[in-house]
């Protein structure tokens, strides 16, 4: 695919975004030493779309499922409109910015513009300040996000002057027509679909059949079938009867965690850091069960897997990324439930259905957005929580001249309770609890629950 054009699942993700419970705008609160250089930054801005080509650029068509989505240029992009600067009111605590915070990543993008927007914070306690970061889901994933803010993060308070930045390499030009083209053509005439969601599907169902993944016949085949149906054929409500409403009320809390500790702790029991994570955000929901005198023993927990690779990284932006779904164990002994959810997260990661995502999405984008939306929204009833593991760096960031002293991810809800978001972050795991307030009743409750789940997995170590 080049880069005019969005993805099997990021044509799927701007389609369900028409409905607000599904959308898919993830963001960040970047805690800082002291207020950065608006100036300075929305110069880092400027730069930055030169090198990144869909921070300039916003999506058409697709929403209606008259056209399929591309990626289209904006002649004149607005920095006033996408770089903002407010000052809290006093006190300026930490409670008024994450409120702040929750506001800007649940308001709706102009569907006319890019999609981005950065606010930038002062007025806090300690003269710290603030950056909220927010990006919708088809300009990039997590992961393409950090790679992405090399663009306006420094390496030191006062990087110097800077060379001007490299335009990225033109695009490729339009391929010559091939067999799929003669299918695709006749195909949409004949449905009166457009073109680009017929060749979404089409290709997505040459996938399902393709060799490379389908090496051995029927054996195979069922294996994969199996696994489709474990992924996408989920039934029923949610596990969890506490947190089966869903609404569009938002709260965000912070968590934190030593990195090394982590690590240790992790080295200890015989996994991974995205183990110990999972196994703390488990092990908090099942207590805060236990609270509220609620016996669950298992809770249905959605997670991306990574499919990201060195010619996928680019800094244009770009996602890879596949959604899994997976029942983990909630109960009180920290080293049981770690070693029970390092085994199913190993088996999820190696799920035949992560490699048809595009595939899956691909047929999806045939449908009518109204079916799309209700069957989507069927499937994420089924899920109790969300998590997600972003890799950052280890070492001391700036932002126009202010320090990083913290990086809080607002990951999207997409359907689910709550998400639990973490980014490592010079020296420590910084975590987002973003819950949904109609199904979480306490959200003070299931942040304490999950601290205290952490402090029983590091406490092994």
């Amino acid at each position: 695919m080049d880069d005019r054009h969005l993805t099997a699942v990021e044509a799927l993700m701007w389609t369900l975004d028409g409905d607000p419970h599904l959308s898919s705008t993830f963001a960040n609160v970047t805690l800082l030493d002291q207020p950065p250089d608006v100036e300075v930054f929305r110069t880092r801005m400027a730069r930055a779309l030169v090198a990144v080509p869909r921070l300039r650029r916003r999506v058409e068509g697709g929403w209606s499922g008259l056209t399929a989505p591309s990626w289209v240029d904006e002649p004149d992009v607005d920095l006033d409109h996408h770089v903002r600067h407010v000052t809290l009111d006093a006190p300026g605590d930490e409670r008024q910015l994450l409120d702040l915070a929750t506001e800007i990543a649940a308001a709706p993008f102009d569907r006319d513009r890019p999609l981005w927007e950065f606010v930038i914070v002062d007025g806090l306690t300690d003269g710290r300040g603030a950056m909220v970061q927010k990006l919708h889901h088809t300009i990039t994933d997590g992961e393409g996000g950090v790679r992405m803010s090399v663009q306006f993060i420094d390496f030191a308070r006062d990087p110097g002057p800077l060379d001007d930045p490299e335009p990225p390499p033109g695009e490729e030009p339009a391929p010559t027509p091939t067999g799929l083209d003669a299918l695709v053509a006749p195909l949409a005439e004949l449905t009166r679909t457009p073109l680009g969601l017929v060749r979404q599907a089409v290709e997505g169902a040459a996938a399902l059949r393709d060799p490379r993944h389908m090496a051995s016949l029927p054996a195979d085949a069922a294996a994969t079938a199996r696994s489709l149906a474990r992924q996408l054929g989920v039934t029923g409500e949610a596990l969890s009867p506490l947190w089966r409403e869903r609404t569009l009320g938002r709260h965000l809390e912070l968590l934190r965690l030593p990195l090394d500790e982590a690590k240790a702790a992790a080295t200890v029991l015989g996994g991974s850091i995205n183990d110990l994570f999972v196994a703390g955000a488990a092990g908090g929901a099942g207590a805060y069960h236990r609270q509220l005198d609620v016996a669950v023993d298992e809770l249905r927990m959605a997670m991306p897997v990574s499919t990201r690779t060195s010619s996928s990284g680019r800094s244009s932006g770009g996602n890879a990324f596949a959604p899994t779904r997976v029942r983990v164990p909630v109960d009180e002994d920290p080293r049981a439930r770690f070693g029970a959810i390092r085994e199913r997260l190993g088996v999820t990661k190696e799920e035949r259905a992560v490699g048809f995502a595009g595939a899956v999405a691909g047929l999806g984008n045939l449908l009518p957005p109204p079916v799309l939306t209700r069957l989507v929204r069927h499937q994420t009833a089924t899920v109790d929580f969300t998590t997600s593991n972003v890799r950052g760096a280890p070492f001391p960031l700036y932002i126009a001249g202010a320090r990083i002293v913290g990086n809080h991810p607002i990951g999207p809800l997409g359907g689910t309770a709550w998400n639990l978001t973490t980014i490592s972050v010079d020296g420590s795991l910084d975590m987002g609890l973003h819950v949904d307030t109609g199904a979480v009743s306490e959200p003070e409750l299931l942040r304490t629950s999950i601290e205290a789940s952490f402090e029983q997995l590091l406490a092994l170590a």
